[in-house]
């Protein structure tokens, strides 16, 4: 799954990594080194620009709230707990089809956080123990630095209690596809502990190489059995992983401190 990532790069850079066309300076985000569901996040997507006569799709670079609140829900309220859509049914599941055969984008990110599921919890479920032992959170990241892209969905949804001026009345909310996690050994593993993304979670954001990006961004894509290749995992080799504080468990710590590399996992903590 994907609870938590850091996005720290700055709007200019980005413009540049994905070909940005159009962005709005004021919708800057600050660098967020714990970025949790419900937060705005940046996403690259592309649709034409609002009421231009050029109805062509431009590359954008847009501000959405994370957690996706699909157009015929009711409330909102749903949306905290729909962060991250399985790349295995999304082609098929209600919340998500529509906005996967027209509404796809990319959210960059540094990389990501995971809390490893290991065999000392997993018995413990086993068990029926309510008490667990407490998580060793690692980052993930490509191994070369470079963004990782995050496959992702978008949509829009109307708040009907309020006025069609009002600035709140249209929700634009995303989410993140996951898929299983690699098997294979990490590009570059800490010294103790896991060696693969699967020995952290069974889960993972479906990273987007460079190569898939314009066909995942095309609106005009639309058959399913056309985009699901596209669903496929990436090569393996190309990701690390390393222990960082259990700093980041808690939401309102934030800052550059929490990407911090510790030489093993935290006393008392899985591995």
């Amino acid at each position: 799954m994907c609870g938590r990532y850091a996005s720290s790069r700055r709007p200019e850079d980005l413009a540049g990594v994905f070909e940005i066309e159009a962005w709005e300076p004021e919708e800057a985000l600050e660098p967020d080194y714990n970025v949790a569901p419900t937060k705005e996040v940046y996403a690259v997507l592309d649709r034409p620009l609002k009421d231009a006569e050029d109805k062509r799709p431009v590359r954008q670079l847009r501000k959405l709230k994370w957690g996706l609140v699909p157009s015929w829900a009711k409330t909102p309220e749903g949306g905290a707990r729909m962060i991250n859509a399985r790349a295995e049914t999304v082609h098929e599941k209600p919340s998500y089809r529509r906005a996967f055969a027209a509404r796809r984008c990319i959210l960059p990110a540094d990389g990501y956080y995971e809390w490893v599921t290991g065999a000392a919890e997993r018995d413990l479920e086993v068990e029926g123990k309510k008490k667990r032992p407490r998580k060793q959170p690692y980052f993930v990241l490509p191994a070369d630095g470079s963004v990782f892209a995050m496959a992702g969905l978008y949509e829009f949804w109307r708040d009907r209690t309020l006025p069609d001026q009002h600035p709140l009345a249209w929700w634009v909310t995303c989410s993140v596809i996951t898929t299983e996690a690699e098997t294979a050994p990490l590009a570059v593993a800490p010294e103790s502990g896991p060696s693969s993304l699967a020995d952290i979670h069974p889960r993972m954001p479906l990273m987007l190489t460079p190569d898939r990006w314009d066909a995942w961004l095309d609106p005009a894509r639309t058959a399913v059995e056309e985009l699901r290749p596209l669903l496929e995992p990436p090569p393996t080799g190309l990701m690390r992983a390393f222990p960082v504080s259990t700093a980041v468990s808690n939401v309102r710590n934030n800052g550059p401190e929490l990407l911090k590399e510790l030489e093993g996992p935290e006393e008392g903590t899985l591995f």
